[in-house]
Parts: C-alpha cells; structure tokens; sequence
C-alpha cells in the first residue's frame, strides 16, 4: 500500500496542469496513467523522421491558460497562414486576413467583397462575439446572455446566413468540432472563431507532446506509466485505489480521464459522459510538395468528398519532415460506431483540394481517434461540476470547453478546489 495525500487519474493536459499546480503548493501529489506516455490524446508518433501527431492538433498561443501554464516561446511553435484555400462549384477561392497574410488581399477581397450580403449577415451572425471581442473575462456569460444559446445550423438559419462564406465557416469549423452537421453549441463555435482571430495556431518544433511535456516537467518523478486502475473505493477518510500494478491510498482523487473513462471509473450518476466525437487523420509522404505554402485546403462544392481538410503541413513546420522530403495531412471525420472512410477516398479527394495527383503519395500512417472530442451541444456549459463528494475531484475538457484551453482551465479549477478542500482539513 503506497500512500500519497493526492492521487491524479490520468496524465493528459487536465490532469497534469492539476498536478503542477497541486506541487506547487507543497502537496504530495502521484500522477497515475495506464498507457506508456504521457500526453493523453496528445500524443506524437516519431517514424522515419517525420512526427505524425495523433490526429491534426495545432496549438493556439493566445490561449490565456496555456499563456499560464508553459513558456509558450519554448515550444518553438511553427505558425500557419492565418487563412483558407477554399475548393468551389466555380474554382479555387483564398479566404485569409489581410493583416496577418497582406499578399492575400486581391484574392480575398475577390471572393468576399462581391458578397456583401453574405458578409452583412455572418456579421449579424457574430454581433455578440463582434460586441465582446475584446473581453478576456465574462466572454461566455456575454454571449450566453446576448442570445439563446442554439446548434450552429440553426443560428446561422436566423441571421439568414447562407452562401459561400456560411460554408467556409461551418467546413472550418468541422475539422476543430469534428463534426459537419451544425449541432455544435453557436456560442462554443464563437469562442473558436475569437481564438483564431485572436491567435495563429501552429505546430510545436518538436511535435504536439511537446506541450505535455512542457506541463509534465514539475512533477516528472511523480508520474507512474502503465498503471490501470482497476477499482477506486471512495471512504470518509479518502480513497483506496488499485492498479494492475499496486494499491494506493490518499486522502484525495482527481480523476482526469477522458469522460468516458471517467464515467466508467466513478459510474454515470457522477459523471455524465457527453457523445464522443471522432477523427481520422492520414500523413502522407511526398518528395515533391504540390505547394509551397501551408494554408488549409477545405472543399465546399455541393458534391465534395470525405477529407474535411488537407494541407502540406511541412510547408508551415518544416521540422513535421526529414530534409529533402514533405509530409501531408488529411482529416476525415469518423462516425460513432462507424467505420472510417477507405484511405483511397480521402486520398484522391486531399490531392484534388491541393490541385494535383496523388501519384508518390506515401502512406506512412493512418491515425483513427474515436473518442478525440467530447460533443459540445448547445446549450453551452462551460463549467461544469467537477467536485464529485468530499474526496473525489473530476477534471477534463468535458467539464469545461473541448479544446486545450478548456481542458487546462478544467485542470486549474479542480486543483484549486482541492487546495481549499486540503487547507480546510476536509473529513479526515
């Protein structure tokens, strides 16, 4: 029986930004993770040079919780051109901010300043996020109070939003939500919409782990790999928890899984798991790039295809190939219970968004993620219980906003709410 004063459950961003800051604190703190890295669904393949991410997961540096947690200069981030290259019924279309990316002007101005309708009612679209756009606190609550809160289709349908760029927005969008029907929360998708207005996402120098990494460094020495947990049996005192390894004792848990494990762990009545929300993404390897630029190809044709985006991720983070080579990514979505698209079709739809063949394509792997998301229906909640009982804490993007900010946040919230419990004395 080891014993410890905190045990965390999990070591992805939640459960080690929790187990950082429960540290910091002079808490005794064991972080427990049943698969043999850390990172939980941030996690980097290395094969032949090429660092092949775990799905296609970019981090945005604006995020104000990332900003608090790690040095985000360290991370040497590799940014991508603040825009789309958009596949139309009528041809190719460059959607980009002019500020940011000044030599898309022209084709900019070309495919969105002959809308004028289409602009006018994405911006009635967006006035509650237009009116709070500078908020870095209560952004949320404004939007929530601005208007009810609705799924994306359907609040587009009321400020009669229609069009090219309502497609654009809603295919962007389904690459971040995986999903492409609109049921996402409206006032979740206006929060993604500020993060890149706000932030250039790009790509970690040394791959996406290298933001877990960077959270983990604080208690490296007291993360354990490869321990399942098998049973947790919550007392007045604390809790008992074994693992195919061992039996701990501690007198809290912060368990910091994905929902569907955490509902497994603890039982629905404590934790209610949303839908999860799947994504398959395919690295391909070229010797010749069939561009020199790393913008997000989308297609929004009425009979497009499979791929919700592709691009030549080495265009934007060279050091995603090996010299003399390139590498590729396309993202399909994956349906719940379903089977992934054939990788021949996501394969001829990618080279068809880049305008050129897929001759020289190289498979060199496909990565099917089937729980990558939890749903983020509407209305919104943005923060949800995480205290369970007087020993037992949840944390994770389930219980904030799904995205790296809000599995973060998730993390910080639960830890403080544990100090307090700690320093209260609690029931021990």
């Amino acid at each position: 029986m080891e014993e410890t004063e905190v045990l965390v459950v999990g070591a992805g961003l939640a459960g080690l930004r929790c187990a950082a800051i429960l540290h910091g604190a002079g808490v005794d703190v064991t972080v427990l993770e049943a698969a043999d890295g850390i990172g939980g669904r941030v996690r980097t393949d290395r094969v032949d040079g090429f660092l092949l991410d775990r799905g296609f997961q970019v981090v945005n540096p604006w995020y104000p919780a990332l900003r608090a947690a790690v040095d985000v200069e360290e991370l040497g981030l590799q940014r991508f051109p603040a825009g789309v290259q958009v596949l139309t019924d009528d041809g190719p279309r460059t959607l980009a901010d002019p500020w940011r990316v000044p030599t898309s002007i022209p084709a900019t101005a070309r495919a969105s300043l002959t809308r004028p309708k289409e602009a006018l009612a994405l911006a009635r679209w967006a006035s509650p996020l237009i009116t709070g756009l500078r908020r870095d606190h209560g952004l949320v609550r404004h939007l929530l109070d601005a208007r009810p809160d609705t799924s994306l289709r359907e609040s587009l349908d009321a400020a009669c939003a229609h069009g090219l760029l309502r497609s654009v927005l809603q295919r962007y969008l389904a690459g971040v939500v995986l999903e492409d029907e609109g049921e996402t929360s409206a006032a979740f998708a206006m929060l993604l919409v500020r993060s890149f207005v706000r932030g250039t996402p790009g790509l970690p120098r040394e791959g996406a782990d290298a933001l877990p990494r960077a959270l983990a460094a604080p208690v490296r020495e007291r993360i354990r790999l490869g321990e399942t947990v098998t049973q947790l049996e919550r007392r007045d005192d604390g809790v008992r928890l074994a693992t195919t390894e061992r039996m701990f004792r501690a007198r809290r848990v912060v368990v910091a899984t994905d929902a569907w494990s955490a509902q497994s762990l603890l039982g629905a009545g404590s934790v209610s798991a949303p839908a999860p929300k799947g994504v398959v993404t395919d690295w391909y390897a070229v010797d010749r790039p069939p561009t020199s630029s790393g913008i997000l190809h989308l297609d929004v044709r009425e009979r497009g295809g499979p791929a919700v985006n592709a691009c030549v991720v080495s265009a934007a983070a060279p050091t995603y190939a090996p010299p003399g080579r390139h590498l590729i990514q396309v993202t399909s979505l994956l349906p719940a219970g379903g089977e992934a698209v054939p990788e021949t079709e996501t394969r001829r739809h990618a080279a068809e968004m880049l305008g050129t063949s897929s001759r020289g394509w190289m498979l060199v792997r496909r990565h099917e993620v089937p729980d990558a998301l939890p749903a983020q229906a509407a209305p919104l909640h943005h923060r949800r219980e995480q205290r369970v009982d007087e020993v037992t804490w949840v944390c994770g993007d389930h219980r904030d906003t799904a995205s790296q900010q809000g599995a973060l946040v998730s993390g910080a919230r639960a830890a403080h709410s544990v100090l307090r419990s700690v320093q209260q004395g609690g029931s021990r």
